[in-house]
């Protein structure tokens, strides 16, 4: 980060976004209070309804449109965004989803946090619309949490020490701190991260991608640092209820680790997670059942998006 006031630019990916965007939008002059906003790009996905109408509409931004041509996923959306800036003008990149609002001089305190040296990558403190806390921070993936997980389920599994990946304990989003990863929703990334570790996998389509993105930062160095002092609205998607989308999930969680253990490790992990949801499964759950059919049964839907 250069000495002075942080240039940054914010790139966010939509598809068939209307309904969240201008919101979005509305709220970035607000939220780059304190710093110097270079450039927005909306990095569309081919949207059918009018999320590129919406984008047009709204002055007052130094915005420009990035279009696809087809549904490529979040990190192909990333990479078409950040190859649409001059990352020698500007200090570090803002990567957000169309359903976030910013708070009033939020990025600031990312951009402080990065001027530290070994931060690659800062993470805010994430809300849900009526301001209660959203948990967003992950631990780094293992057999064992993944055990302890299908046994006694993600959420209560984060709640006891360290046992989970997720974060639930509020306490520990009172105090900044490093984390493993955190949900893509909201990633404040160094531009001298971006230029050492290239762009963001686009073999995941969608989920997982933030996670090997960040695992990969902290292989090369680069720490991943939590400000409670930046807060974010995220409204949040449909994984956890849209069939499809969870099993694309837990299918590319197991593939990212896949890449990244052992074959014993893999085998351990997968059938971890293969035995948590298919306990879940019989129990009922919809997303559970589509995710224990992918990972027995691949199968080419999960490998491409809805045009």
């Amino acid at each position: 980060m250069t000495p002075g006031t942080p240039r940054i630019a914010i790139v966010i990916v939509t598809y068939n976004s209307a309904e969240v965007l201008e919101g979005c939008l509305r709220s970035l002059a607000e939220g780059a209070r304190g710093v110097h906003l270079a450039g927005v790009v909306v990095a569309d996905n081919a949207s059918k309804d009018s999320t590129l109408k919406i984008a047009g509409e709204v002055t007052g931004l130094p915005l420009q449109i990035v279009q696809l041509g087809r549904n490529a996923g979040y990190a192909a959306a990333i990479n078409a965004g950040v190859a649409a800036l001059d990352l020698q003008d500007i200090d570090a990149v803002y990567v957000i989803n169309p359903d976030c609002r910013l708070r009033p001089g939020s990025i600031l305190p990312l951009a402080e946090a990065l001027r530290r040296p070994g931060r690659g990558i800062a993470v805010p403190r994430m809300v849900n619309p009526d301001g209660s806390l959203q948990p967003s921070l992950r631990r780094t993936p293992t057999v064992r949490r993944a055990l302890v997980e299908a046994m006694i389920g993600g959420d209560l599994a984060g709640r006891i020490g360290t046992l989970g990946e997720l974060v639930t304990d509020p306490r520990e989003y009172e105090r900044p701190g490093v984390a493993a990863w955190a949900t893509g929703a909201a990633m404040f990334l160094s531009a001298d991260l971006i230029r050492e570790i290239g762009p963001w996998d686009e073999s995941f389509l969608l989920y997982s991608e933030e996670t090997e993105y960040a695992l990969r930062a902290g292989d090369r160095g680069w720490a991943l640092w939590y400000e409670p002092a930046s807060v974010i609205e995220h409204i949040g998607g449909d994984s956890g209820v849209n069939p499809t989308l969870a099993a694309l999930l837990t299918v590319n969680k197991v593939k990212l680790f896949r890449r990244r253990r052992s074959t014993l490790a893999w085998l351990v992990y997968y059938f971890a997670v293969a035995l948590g949801e298919g306990v879940r499964a019989l129990a009922g759950r919809r997303t559970s059942r589509a995710s224990i059919v992918a990972l027995l049964r691949p199968s080419r839907r999960l490998q491409k998006l809805a045009d």
